[in-house]
């Protein structure tokens, strides 16, 4: 099935800047909405689709709109995996990966480390009465959580991060710039080789780590496939927590009433969590490609024609959401889209809610006292493929 490249017959073509779209991509996705909830955009190179209920539809036909997609940025940067599969071999590889990421399994396996990394982190910054907390806190949190869960003791934290943002630039390059693949092809061959020496070392000694768990799977999966899948949860396994950490701290920071309320009911966090990545999604869309004609956002569109569900825009639907673009801790629960759904909802949900709502924050804002942001830094919102903040200063009182 070749890709096709061009509008289908009857759908509306879009002109948007993508520099626009880095900058808020929501005002052009709540016109969309409106307007043409499918639709072609030329400097994308695919349909958008827009729409709540539309996305959710979707998500729930993986035989029609397939993960396979041709020339797909995410298989160009780490080669086939998981995540652009469909089943059986999608099911075959997460059956193999996802045990060590179930709930039970963060709290008993991982939550004791997850904490004492963050109190580490805390231990070095808490004198300095300031921080640039994404830099200096969240990254790195995320990271050293991530290689534990992975099993990759053979890598810092820094390593993680480093080949997380090659990557994810990678995945994201619909500008096609050769330096962002040359830096995406050094991150993913610098993977290839730590996982290797590991997945060496639990086949004699099983550790409960994701590479460990896929080396002894009941169904065999081959050493290139570890290492193709360890790549792209490298990708997201940093910049989700990180920036659903950042945005939702920020957040908070300028809204005294709210953050008065999560400190007053810690189970709050939990909520203010889920409220944060439907307001800002940490990823912003991803790419499907059809297998057959299919009509959907009263358009029928042929085999082949790509897709991208742009579940940041589904997770502002006002049909769905009141008052979708406001931040709301009292907002009624609806299921949001930042991890996706259907057979491909995202594995590391439940390491990123953990580490994230029950540990980063409450200790973030317990132990640096009078949190609060620095006026006229530059920090910023970024990003529509992903989504987050370019860096978060803070102050605090030091006595």
């Amino acid at each position: 099935m070749s890709a096709l490249t061009t509008a289908a017959p009857g759908v509306p073509v879009v002109e948007l800047d993508l520099a626009e779209l880095r900058r808020d991509p929501y005002p052009a996705y709540a016109e969309l909405r409106r307007t043409a909830p499918l639709a072609w955009v030329p400097s994308i190179g695919r349909h958008l689709l827009t729409r709540y209920e539309d996305i959710v539809r979707a998500e729930k036909l993986p035989e029609v709109f397939s993960s396979r997609e041709q020339g797909s940025l995410l298989l160009r940067t780490v080669g086939p995996n998981m995540l652009r599969e469909d089943d059986p071999d999608h099911r075959r590889l997460r059956a193999a990966a996802e045990p060590p990421t179930r709930p039970r399994q963060v709290r008993d396996l991982w939550a004791a480390a997850f904490e004492r990394t963050a109190h580490e982190l805390l231990d070095r910054i808490e004198g300095r009465g300031e921080a640039a907390l994404i830099a200096d806190f969240a990254e790195p949190l995320a990271a050293a959580n991530l290689a534990l869960v992975l099993g990759l003791h053979n890598a810092s934290a820094d390593d993680i991060a480093d080949w997380s943002r090659a990557m994810m630039a990678g995945n994201g390059n619909y500008a096609d710039d050769p330096d962002v693949w040359l830096r995406a092809e050094q991150a993913t061959r610098a993977i290839e080789e730590a996982v290797a020496g590991r997945a060496e070392a639990v086949r004699r000694e099983p550790d409960g780590s994701v590479i460990s768990s896929m080396v002894h799977a009941a169904d065999p999966v081959e050493v290139a496939e570890i290492q193709n899948n360890i790549k792209f949860i490298i990708g997201g396994g940093v910049n989700e927590p990180r920036d659903v950490f950042g945005v939702g701290a920020w957040t908070l920071l300028q809204r005294p009433e709210a953050l008065e309320r999560v400190l007053k009911d810690p189970a709050s966090w939990k909520r203010a969590f889920e409220e944060t990545a439907r307001w800002i999604s940490p990823i912003g869309m991803y790419p499907r490609q059809l297998t057959q004609d299919h009509e959907i956002a009263g358009v029928t569109l042929p085999a082949g024609s790509r897709v991208a569900l742009v579940i940041a825009s589904g997770n502002r639907d006002e049909s769905v959401f009141e008052r979708a673009d406001e931040f709301d801790l009292d907002r009624p629960h609806r299921p949001h889209l930042a991890f996706g759904g259907g057979p491909h909802f995202c594995m590391g949900a439940w390491v990123a809610r953990h580490e994230v709502s029950t540990i980063a924050w409450p200790l973030v804002f317990s132990r640096l006292k009078g949190l609060r942001l620095v006026e006229g830094a530059a920090d910023r919102l970024d990003g529509w493929v992903f989504r987050g903040l370019t860096s978060l200063h803070v102050t605090w009182q030091t006595h």
